[in-house]
């Protein structure tokens, strides 16, 4: 049994890293694009504000990747240029594009995060409580989102589902690989 946690606390961790870096390169691709095409300085003050939380996030799984010896996920440099690709190009579509791909990545974080608080025991509590505070501020970047123009009216409503199928993909994939 104890073998069977220790996996799955593995694999939390491994997604975890990966999705908190993947968070990051979205930030960096939306960024790219509001330094080079786009001039929208709230919005890119946003996006940084955002992106400053995600870089505490991934410090953390950084340093429990080699505290405990875990091996990252294979499939990062994919990870990287679909992240990297999918903020570039929902910064191009607009403002709306932009707050929606990180209310939609957000919205399946929060439920994974949810997930893995349910299952972790006592004796990851200090993990467990970190996970906590990730996901309250992932819901915090949903909710700034939403109040930024962030809408699954029309088209947005398949760009959503694109988004949150990428995002659960990458989950199932990143856990084990």
């Amino acid at each position: 049994m104890k073998k069977k946690n220790k996996n799955k606390i593995e694999e939390f961790i491994r997604v975890d890293h990966a999705g908190e870096r993947g968070a990051i390169k979205i930030y960096e691709g939306q960024l790219l694009a509001l330094n080079t095409f786009i001039k929208n300085d709230d919005l890119k003050k946003k996006i940084e504000e955002m992106k400053d939380h995600e870089k505490e996030h991934l410090d953390f799984f950084n340093n429990e990747i080699k505290k405990r010896k875990i091996e990252p996920t294979k499939l990062m440099p994919l990870w990287d240029l679909f992240g990297v690709g999918l903020g570039f190009g929902s910064a191009l579509m607009g403002k709306k594009a932009t707050m929606l791909c990180t209310a939609s990545v957000e919205e399946v974080i929060d439920e994974h995060y949810q997930n893995q608080i349910n299952q972790l025991n006592s004796d990851e509590n200090f993990l467990k409580e970190k996970i906590k505070k990730f996901r309250q501020d992932e819901i915090n970047h949903k909710n700034i989102a939403y109040d930024n123009g962030a809408s699954k009216e029309g088209i947005y409503s398949i760009f959503d589902k694109i988004i949150k199928t990428g995002s659960k993909i990458a989950i199932s994939i990143s856990e084990k690989i």
